[in-house]
């Protein structure tokens, strides 16, 4: 294996880091993770930058370990690496590089206000976890650190500045900061200057442009690795620098790469931790919606995103009492197999659960217009509580809010899903995300075989687009021709017992929502 015609992907997930490693034919051939969690720390979804460095740096020593089992060798050089991580969220630095305030992370519903002025100023929806919508509403609060900021990024961006030096963002990840503008490859000039007017008042001594990061699209070069970035990686000094990286991005871009859904008209979804649909537009939205995110791909092209803050967390900590409830009993549990098997076991249950409605709000949703979260089960006196018919209805939970966002935009925008590409956790378990999701959406769900990898197959992906493209090949001709043409795919059709089922549960859930914003405010 010749190490150096490679390229490295490195993405810090919500509860993983991994890296991935691909050869000149865009496969896997090696792999590292690390496992990570954020903590809610004063009422506030954080995760501490120190643990993100540790985890960066573990996840690449357990993956330069498995290339030295299977080929032999040491990995001192790759073709090219790319950084991605949760998108968006507030991180802020003065001039010295010194962290100002905690990451605040894409799982918050912190900054209402802010987002809700700054949608008004702009004619366009700011969401609340974008990051704009934080230092605004940092600044309404009064936070005095403001005044000190330097530099805004996110997660992506950060580590990629500790492995380059250079305070850089791709487009994708870079329209879910601030309103970005096409014409210029650039954050909106026009919104900038609003911004500006409207906190000139406070007299700080920056000006918006000067702390976000440089805006790059697919396949530029954005910097290499340094001399201090090599050493942070690989703790045993092999790695070498100045291999080139290319602009960091998000995990909602790196799973459109990652599903191949670049091209207008293609959509995909990702579901794990949190849950969002990617819907790549071929018109421009005709007005905005504050429901609707209108992030870009990262090579530019409009997409329409639904957004939730919770996908599968509330499965997992039912998965985890089951497993406390078996170890109670003596039984060894491997938890790997019961989550298959409860996965497996959630469709056999009744297509309606039987009228049992699993609310996973661990946060609000702004698509459901909730403040805060509180996981919660709700069932008729008469529902039949089968383990069944309890694991669909969890299943059905983890995206039923999901849904609502998609029906919203199809109501008033026609934006129809021919069909649509999974990956993510919830669809591990062969077969049973990628059937319960193709109901619920009533359209064909595909998933890869690659789909365990993911965004940093993604990330890795992008760093090869960069350094192997043809002149003028665009992103979506790549990935077309030189990627997935040889995909291997499955593809679960919707069926009819399965939609009737999704949509009487739907009804039962919204019903339901005013229940779910009552108990949000008991503390």
């Amino acid at each position: 294996m010749d190490l150096n015609n490679t390229f490295l992907g490195i993405e810090l997930g919500s509860t993983r880091i991994k890296a991935v490693l691909i050869d000149e034919n865009h496969a896997p051939i090696a792999s590292g993770s690390f496992a990570w969690e954020n903590r809610l720390e004063e009422g506030v979804w954080v995760y501490h930058l120190e643990d993100a460095v540790a985890g960066v740096r573990a996840c690449y020593s357990d993956l330069r370990k498995n290339v030295e089992e299977k080929f032999g060798q040491t990995l001192t050089r790759v073709a090219g690496i790319g950084i991605s991580g949760m998108m968006h969220g507030y991180l802020v630095f003065d001039q010295d590089g010194k962290q100002l305030a905690p990451f605040r992370t894409w799982r918050n519903t912190i900054t209402a206000s802010a987002a809700a002025e700054l949608t008004e100023l702009f004619a366009f929806n700011i969401p609340q976890r974008w990051s704009i919508a934080h230092l605004y509403q940092a600044i309404l609060n009064g936070e005095t650190h403001v005044k000190d900021v330097a530099r805004l990024t996110t997660l992506c961006g950060y580590i990629h500045g500790l492995l380059t030096g250079k305070n850089q963002m791709g487009v994708g990840e870079a329209s879910g900061m601030f309103p970005y503008d096409d014409a210029t490859g650039d954050f909106d000039g026009a919104c900038i200057a609003k911004f500006d007017r409207l906190t000139e008042k406070y007299h700080f001594p920056w000006k918006l442009r000067d702390i976000l990061p440089q805006v790059l699209r697919a396949g530029e070069r954005a910097a290499v690795l340094t001399a201090e970035g090599a050493a942070l990686l690989d703790e045993t000094g092999a790695l070498q620098p100045g291999i080139p990286m290319c602009p960091p991005e998000g995990d909602a871009g790196t799973g459109m790469v990652a599903t191949g859904s670049v091209r207008p008209g293609t959509g995909s979804v990702s579901a794990g931790t949190s849950a969002f649909s990617l819907q790549v537009l071929e018109q421009p939205l005709k007005k905005y919606y504050p429901e609707i995110d209108v992030v870009v791909t990262p090579a530019g092209k409009t997409v329409a995103m639904a957004h939730t803050n919770t996908c599968t967390s509330e499965i997992d900590a039912w998965i985890n009492l089951m497993a406390d409830a078996m170890e109670t009993m003596g039984q060894k549990v491997d938890k790997n197999a019961l989550f298959s098997t409860m996965y497996r076991k959630a469709l056999e249950g009744e297509s309606d659960c039987s009228g049992i409605i699993a609310f996973n709000y661990f946060a609000g949703e702004p698509l459901t217009a909730t403040e805060t979260g509180r996981p919660m089960l709700l069932r008729l006196p008469d529902s039949r509580m089968t383990v069944a018919n309890f694991m669909r209805s969890q299943l059905y939970g983890a995206i039923a809010t999901l849904k609502l966002g998609m029906d919203m935009l199809k109501r008033e925008e026609q934006v129809i899903s021919r069909s649509m590409v999974g990956h993510g956790g919830f669809f591990k378990t062969a077969g049973v995300g990628q059937q319960i999701l193709a109901d619920a959406l009533g359209v064909p769900i595909t998933t890869m075989e690659t789909a365990g990898e993911g965004g940093p197959w993604g990330m890795a992906l992008l760093a090869a687009y960069m350094l192997r493209r043809a002149d003028g090949q665009s992103l979506e001709d790549y990935l077309d021709e030189m990627v997935f043409s040889k995909a291997k795919s499955t593809v679960a059709q919707p069926t009819e017992a399965g939609m009737a089922g999704f949509a009487s549960y739907l009804k039962r859930y919204i019903a339901a929502l005013d229940a779910e914003k009552a108990a949000a405010k008991v503390e």
